[in-house]
Protein backbone atom coordinates (compact mmCIF):
# COMPACT_ATOMS: atom_id res chain seq x y z
CA UNK A 1 0.00 0.00 0.00
CA UNK A 2 1.85 3.71 -0.95
CA UNK A 3 2.71 5.71 1.35
CA UNK A 4 0.82 9.00 1.74
CA UNK A 5 2.69 11.65 0.06
CA UNK A 6 0.93 14.57 1.98
CA UNK A 7 1.61 15.47 5.42
CA UNK A 8 0.35 18.51 7.61
CA UNK A 9 2.73 20.82 6.26
CA UNK A 10 1.58 20.80 3.07
CA UNK A 11 -1.26 21.86 3.42
CA UNK A 12 -1.41 24.07 6.74
CA UNK A 13 -1.36 27.72 7.16
CA UNK A 14 2.25 28.72 7.57
CA UNK A 15 1.93 32.10 8.92
CA UNK A 16 -0.27 31.55 11.81
CA UNK A 17 -2.07 34.40 13.90
CA UNK A 18 -1.32 33.93 17.89
CA UNK A 19 -1.32 35.50 20.91
CA UNK A 20 0.42 36.28 24.46
CA UNK A 21 -0.21 35.65 27.32
CA UNK A 22 -1.49 39.06 28.01
CA UNK A 23 -4.24 39.77 25.42
CA UNK A 24 -7.40 40.78 26.38
CA UNK A 25 -10.38 39.09 25.91
CA UNK A 26 -11.63 42.11 23.73
CA UNK A 27 -8.57 41.88 21.37
CA UNK A 28 -8.48 38.36 21.38
CA UNK A 29 -12.55 38.57 19.71
CA UNK A 30 -11.10 41.58 17.82
CA UNK A 31 -8.21 39.34 16.09
CA UNK A 32 -10.59 35.90 15.61
CA UNK A 33 -12.73 38.61 13.50
CA UNK A 34 -10.50 40.48 11.77
CA UNK A 35 -8.53 36.97 10.91
CA UNK A 36 -11.56 34.74 10.65
CA UNK A 37 -10.25 31.70 12.52
CA UNK A 38 -12.36 30.01 15.54
CA UNK A 39 -9.25 30.01 17.98
CA UNK A 40 -5.87 31.18 18.44
CA UNK A 41 -2.77 29.30 19.96
CA UNK A 42 -1.50 31.48 23.22
CA UNK A 43 2.53 31.75 23.41
CA UNK A 44 5.12 32.42 25.62
CA UNK A 45 9.09 33.04 25.40
CA UNK A 46 10.26 32.78 22.03
CA UNK A 47 6.77 31.26 20.27
CA UNK A 48 6.40 27.94 22.71
CA UNK A 49 3.01 26.99 22.75
CA UNK A 50 1.44 26.94 26.11
CA UNK A 51 -2.71 26.99 25.69
CA UNK A 52 -5.29 27.49 22.62
CA UNK A 53 -8.19 30.03 23.41
CA UNK A 54 -11.15 29.36 21.12
CA UNK A 55 -14.47 30.81 20.57
CA UNK A 56 -15.91 27.81 23.11
CA UNK A 57 -13.46 29.31 25.64
CA UNK A 58 -14.89 32.71 25.04
CA UNK A 59 -18.86 32.15 25.23
CA UNK A 60 -19.03 31.33 28.71
CA UNK A 61 -18.88 34.91 29.59
CA UNK A 62 -21.65 35.53 27.41
CA UNK A 63 -23.69 32.21 28.98
CA UNK A 64 -23.13 33.15 32.09
CA UNK A 65 -24.06 36.54 32.12
CA UNK A 66 -27.55 36.40 33.65
CA UNK A 67 -27.23 32.91 35.03
CA UNK A 68 -25.39 31.26 37.69
CA UNK A 69 -24.00 27.83 36.93
CA UNK A 70 -26.75 24.77 37.76
CA UNK A 71 -24.99 21.51 37.07
CA UNK A 72 -21.33 20.57 38.70
CA UNK A 73 -20.12 20.28 34.76
CA UNK A 74 -20.66 23.46 33.99
CA UNK A 75 -18.51 24.72 36.79
CA UNK A 76 -15.12 25.15 34.65
CA UNK A 77 -16.86 26.77 32.02
CA UNK A 78 -18.24 29.53 34.94
CA UNK A 79 -15.14 30.29 35.70
CA UNK A 80 -13.95 31.59 32.31
CA UNK A 81 -16.54 33.67 32.41
CA UNK A 82 -14.78 36.12 34.45
CA UNK A 83 -11.50 35.81 32.89
CA UNK A 84 -9.88 38.54 30.71
CA UNK A 85 -6.65 37.58 30.18
CA UNK A 86 -5.84 34.57 27.44
CA UNK A 87 -3.95 33.05 30.24
CA UNK A 88 -6.61 32.52 32.19
CA UNK A 89 -8.98 32.19 29.52
CA UNK A 90 -6.69 29.56 28.03
CA UNK A 91 -7.16 25.37 27.03
CA UNK A 92 -4.07 23.80 28.47
CA UNK A 93 -2.16 22.07 27.51
CA UNK A 94 -2.70 22.95 24.28
CA UNK A 95 -3.86 20.46 21.73
CA UNK A 96 -1.39 20.44 18.48
CA UNK A 97 0.35 18.67 15.66
CA UNK A 98 3.59 18.46 13.85
CA UNK A 99 4.22 19.34 10.91
CA UNK A 100 5.73 15.27 9.67
CA UNK A 101 2.19 14.13 10.37
CA UNK A 102 0.15 12.68 7.35
CA UNK A 103 -3.22 14.72 6.69
CA UNK A 104 -5.29 11.31 8.22
CA UNK A 105 -3.00 11.58 11.55
CA UNK A 106 -4.20 15.35 12.17
CA UNK A 107 -7.70 14.49 11.29
CA UNK A 108 -8.01 11.88 13.73
CA UNK A 109 -6.71 14.37 16.41
CA UNK A 110 -9.51 16.87 15.59
CA UNK A 111 -12.01 14.31 15.31
CA UNK A 112 -11.11 12.98 18.89
CA UNK A 113 -10.67 16.10 20.44
CA UNK A 114 -13.38 17.93 19.16
CA UNK A 115 -11.33 21.05 17.86
CA UNK A 116 -11.71 23.14 14.28
CA UNK A 117 -7.70 23.76 14.36
CA UNK A 118 -4.64 22.68 15.59
CA UNK A 119 -1.58 24.77 16.00
CA UNK A 120 1.67 22.82 14.16
CA UNK A 121 4.51 22.92 16.19
CA UNK A 122 7.72 21.31 16.27
CA UNK A 123 9.56 18.42 18.07
CA UNK A 124 10.43 21.59 21.20
CA UNK A 125 6.47 23.14 20.81
CA UNK A 126 7.38 26.05 18.85
CA UNK A 127 4.56 27.52 16.66
CA UNK A 128 5.29 26.81 13.24
CA UNK A 129 1.74 27.26 11.54
CA UNK A 130 -2.02 26.20 11.97
CA UNK A 131 -3.51 23.21 10.36
CA UNK A 132 -7.82 23.78 10.04
CA UNK A 133 -10.04 21.26 8.85
CA UNK A 134 -10.85 23.21 5.92
CA UNK A 135 -6.45 22.83 5.13
CA UNK A 136 -7.36 19.37 5.30
CA UNK A 137 -9.68 18.78 2.70
CA UNK A 138 -7.20 20.54 0.35
CA UNK A 139 -5.97 16.96 -0.91
CA UNK A 140 -9.74 16.51 -2.66
CA UNK A 141 -8.59 19.61 -4.86
CA UNK A 142 -6.21 17.21 -6.46
CA UNK A 143 -7.15 16.79 -10.50
CA UNK A 144 -7.76 13.69 -11.55
CA UNK A 145 -5.18 13.14 -13.97
CA UNK A 146 -3.11 13.86 -11.04
CA UNK A 147 -4.56 10.61 -9.17
CA UNK A 148 -4.48 8.94 -11.73
CA UNK A 149 -0.78 8.81 -12.46
CA UNK A 150 -0.08 8.48 -8.55
CA UNK A 151 -2.23 5.32 -8.73
CA UNK A 152 -0.94 3.62 -11.99
CA UNK A 153 2.58 4.34 -10.41
CA UNK A 154 2.54 3.78 -7.40
CA UNK A 155 -1.01 0.97 -6.89
CA UNK A 156 -1.44 -0.81 -10.05
CA UNK A 157 2.64 -1.18 -11.10
CA UNK A 158 3.16 -2.33 -7.38
CA UNK A 159 0.16 -5.09 -6.51
CA UNK A 160 -1.48 -6.05 -10.18
CA UNK A 161 1.64 -5.64 -12.84
CA UNK A 162 0.47 -7.27 -16.07
CA UNK A 163 -3.28 -7.67 -14.83
CA UNK A 164 -5.63 -7.03 -17.20
CA UNK A 165 -7.24 -4.15 -15.37
CA UNK A 166 -8.25 -1.03 -16.84
CA UNK A 167 -9.12 1.93 -14.31
CA UNK A 168 -10.24 5.69 -14.74
CA UNK A 169 -11.00 8.87 -12.39
CA UNK A 170 -13.54 11.27 -12.44
CA UNK A 171 -14.03 13.73 -10.06
CA UNK A 172 -12.03 11.64 -7.23
CA UNK A 173 -13.88 8.46 -8.14
CA UNK A 174 -11.72 5.56 -8.85
CA UNK A 175 -13.43 2.98 -11.10
CA UNK A 176 -11.02 -0.09 -11.83
CA UNK A 177 -12.71 -2.41 -14.73
CA UNK A 178 -11.27 -5.78 -15.80
CA UNK A 179 -10.28 -9.32 -14.45
CA UNK A 180 -7.95 -10.60 -11.46
CA UNK A 181 -6.78 -14.58 -11.29
CA UNK A 182 -6.33 -13.75 -7.44
CA UNK A 183 -9.81 -12.50 -6.10
CA UNK A 184 -7.68 -11.93 -2.73
CA UNK A 185 -5.80 -8.94 -4.20
CA UNK A 186 -9.64 -7.23 -4.77
CA UNK A 187 -9.70 -5.79 -0.80
CA UNK A 188 -5.78 -4.92 -1.01
CA UNK A 189 -6.08 -3.04 -3.92
CA UNK A 190 -9.47 -1.19 -3.19
CA UNK A 191 -7.61 -0.15 -0.33
CA UNK A 192 -4.30 0.49 -1.43
CA UNK A 193 -6.29 2.97 -4.21
CA UNK A 194 -8.37 4.51 -1.30
CA UNK A 195 -5.37 5.37 0.15
CA UNK A 196 -4.29 7.99 -2.05
CA UNK A 197 -4.85 11.20 -0.85
CA UNK A 198 -7.33 12.86 -2.49
CA UNK A 199 -9.32 9.57 -3.43
CA UNK A 200 -13.21 10.09 -2.78
CA UNK A 201 -14.19 6.23 -3.19
CA UNK A 202 -13.18 3.14 -5.07
CA UNK A 203 -15.55 1.10 -7.54
CA UNK A 204 -14.43 -2.09 -8.72
CA UNK A 205 -15.98 -4.05 -11.37
CA UNK A 206 -14.05 -6.94 -12.15
CA UNK A 207 -15.53 -9.92 -14.04
CA UNK A 208 -18.48 -8.31 -14.98
CA UNK A 209 -19.90 -8.33 -10.95
CA UNK A 210 -19.93 -4.65 -9.46
CA UNK A 211 -18.64 -3.88 -6.27
CA UNK A 212 -17.96 -0.74 -4.24
CA UNK A 213 -15.28 -1.95 -1.07
CA UNK A 214 -15.75 -0.08 1.76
Amino acid sequence: MPASRYTVSDVMTHTAVAIGREASYKEIVELMSEWKVSAVPVLEGEGRVVGVVSEADLLPKEEFRREEPRLPEQLDEASKAGAVLAEDLMSSPAVTVHPGATIAEAARIMARKHVKRLPVVNSVGMLEGVVSRSDLLKVFLRPDEELQEEIRQAVMNELAPGAPLDFSVLDGVVTLRGGLHDRALIPLLARAVRAVEGVVDVRMELDGAVTAPT
